[in-house]
């Protein structure tokens, strides 16, 4: 899954796009595609400018190092100042680009930003009713993610530059804090047990080095500024004065923060309830719908996904039963669930060694896939990707696995996030679907190709939606099958088992939070449970990130079914002339797009196709 791992790409990390002066014309008289395209794209990459300059977070995880002493404006006033920008943004675009012969490339970029546009002026209501801190992606974990994995050292400037973002964290805290409490004004707060969780979090970030002198041990951040100036090229006193310049800092600056946005989550945690769906929120049922058409990209109704979900479950059981035969288990489904999740042969121990021995055999399935990309695919990324495990201070509150995408302009490679805190929740079976899924052809082959492509406006390659990312992931996984992956019948049972998942989220997520449902906690876990063979820690922890990310867990079903239903669709409009590769190009070829405009990038290869 894009995770929280893919987060705050370009305008997923704002709330708005930036106004401009364009130049007024008479467009109506245009006659000639090429300046008309090249004004609209003159027009969309000053935009992206405008709003790469706002934005330091977002040029650090391009790989630019301008603006590496800063963070993101998280403030109220900044939000609706963008509000307003994005409000003028979109009266410029249509008053002065819809020129008629503009090219087809650019009449979809000017879809694809109108689409945006409107959309986050849409959610812009809403912003209050999202959780800024919980247990899956809020800022307890960004932060030092944030300078752990994105800020390198590689000169003092840099070092430097960290030490500043360290003063900084004061700043960012208190207007997380004054979200939470805006927050709070509408009537939101987070469930209960979320609080809990970021509160492990921030004591995980303060344990150890310089905080506490009598614990063994560094802190996550003292760990790993340390390390990183290990290796810099400056004289010793230089690096004893950066080490000095920053446990200062962090007994100063990072400790405050923290121990006062702990202050505010036990307060807060004091007022909290133990109600998980959104329906308990002012208008819950307004901003569910919302948040499914932000992330489904459709007009679903959480009904007809709910009921679709259901659907899926007894068909994915059915298929399932097929195999449970084939491997000659004799009993009911629920008992072969049971032997999955008890049998040691199918995890690796809780050791150092089984947790290397895991990333290991990921690396290994991985290597296989890409040696064979050539058959399915005409493109591959250029940018590497590499296995990681998830960092000890947050892998008790992460899931079980993400991608976080390449650096754009740095060549830090793209990273395949393995958790093995609880190596009974990484079963083998399911490895090989994971791996395609996270990493290759998965999300990594379709970010970096975006990425990657200099023709399509910057705004195109390095945004995304989440039912077109995660469906591509969830298709990659059937799409191994019929590369004929998955030789081992239990591996295979594993694949629908990452199926199964998916199309069960869409049956939990939406039982949760619609209104005439509201499913508890406790009711959705005991639903995995019966359902799926996924173990009860892997369940409990999946369950709270859908009740503090409503709809988002419904995209992967919903995105995967709609590539299919395109490709079955293509294949019998073209017969013989239907190419594989041909298909993939032309979904990978435009960026992320909502499967509306999916649906017609493909209808347009068909066309195309047929008339050659």
């Amino acid at each position: 899954m894009l995770t929280p791992c893919s987060r705050r790409h370009f305008l997923a990390s704002v709330t708005a796009l930036a106004a401009t002066g364009a130049k007024r014309a008479a467009f109506a008289s245009e006659t000639d595609p090429l300046p008309a395209t090249a004004r609209l794209n003159g027009w969309l990459e000053a935009r992206y400018d405008f709003w790469l300059a706002r934005s330091p977070m977002e040029q650090a995880y391009l790989g630019l190092k301008t603006n590496g002493d800063k963070w993101d404006d998280l403030s109220e006033a900044h939000r609706l100042d963008n509000f307003d920008r994005v409000q003028r943004e979109l009266a410029d675009l249509r008053e002065n680009f819809t020129s008629p012969v503009i090219l087809p490339e650019g009449r979809l970029s000017y879809r694809l930003y109108e689409y945006r546009c409107e959309h986050l002026i849409n959610d812009f209501a809403w912003r209050n009713h999202e959780y800024p801190v919980s247990q899956i992606d809020g800022w307890q974990q960004e932060i030092p993610s944030f300078l752990m994995n994105i800020h390198h050292i590689e000169k003092l400037e840099d070092a430097q530059a960290y030490l500043a973002r360290l003063h900084g964290i004061g700043v960012v805290v208190d207007q997380v804090i004054e979200r939470m409490r805006l927050g709070e004004s509408a009537g939101v707060l987070a469930p209960k047990f979320a609080y809990a969780n970021v509160l492990r979090d921030c004591r995980n970030l303060l344990t150890g080095a310089p905080f506490d002198k009598q614990l063994s041990g560094d802190s996550p951040l003292w760990a790993d500024f340390s390390a990183k100036i290990d290796d810099l090229d400056v004289g010793p006193g230089v690096k004893q004065a950066l080490r000095g310049d920053a446990i200062k800092l962090l007994i100063t600056s990072v400790r405050p923060a923290f121990l006062k946005l702990m202050y505010v989550c036990e307060q807060q945690a004091e007022r909290a309830t133990t109600d998980d769906g959104v329906w308990k929120h002012p208008d819950g049922t307004a901003y569910y719908a919302n948040r499914l058409g932000y992330h489904t990209t459709t007009d679903m109704s959480a009904a007809e996904i709910h009921a679709f979900g259901l659907s899926e479950v007894e068909r994915i059981h059915s298929e399932m039963q097929g195999i449970m035969q084939r491997v000659g288990f004799g009993k009911e489904l629920k008992d072969f669930f049971a032997f999955l999740k008890t049998d040691p042969r199918f995890y690796f121990p809780q050791t150092a060694e089984g947790k290397a021995a895991y990333i290991v055999r990921a690396e290994e399935i991985i290597a296989g896939m890409n040696a064979r990309l050539d058959e399915v695919f005409v493109r591959k990324p250029h940018a590497p990707l590499v296995v990681r495990p998830v960092e000890a201070f947050r892998e008790q509150s992460a899931t079980a696995a993400f991608y976080q995408s390449a650096g754009a302009f740095d060549k830090r490679p793209g990273t395949y996030y393995i958790n093995t805190y609880d190596m009974k929740v990484m079963s083998k079976f399911e490895m090989e679907s994971l791996a395609y899924h996270e990493g290759i052809p998965g999300h990594h082959m379709q970010i970096a190709l975006a990425q990657e492509m200099d023709g399509l406006p910057r705004f195109r390659r390095f945004s995304g939606y989440t039912a077109y990312a995660e469906g591509w992931g969830l298709y990659c996984e059937r799409l191994a099958k019929e590369m004929g992956f998955y030789q081992d019948p239990y591996s295979d049972f594993g694949r629908l088992s990452s199926e199964l998942w998916r199309a069960c989220r869409l049956v939990v997520d939406t039982g949760i939070h619609m209104d005439d449902k509201r499913w508890t906690r406790a009711q959705s876990i005991t639903y995995l449970t019966e359902n799926t063979p996924n173990a009860v820690t892997d369940i409990e922890n999946s369950v709270e990130r859908y009740i503090v990310d409503p709809g988002q867990a419904t995209a992967y079903k919903i995105g995967m079914a709609k590539i299919i239903d395109l490709r079955e669709a293509a294949k019998a409009t073209l017969g013989d002339k239907f190419d594989l590769k041909g298909f993939h190009n032309a979904v990978l070829s435009g960026g992320s797009v909502p499967l509306t405009i999916l649906a017609d990038i493909v209808d347009d290869w068909v066309a195309q196709t047929a008339a050659t």
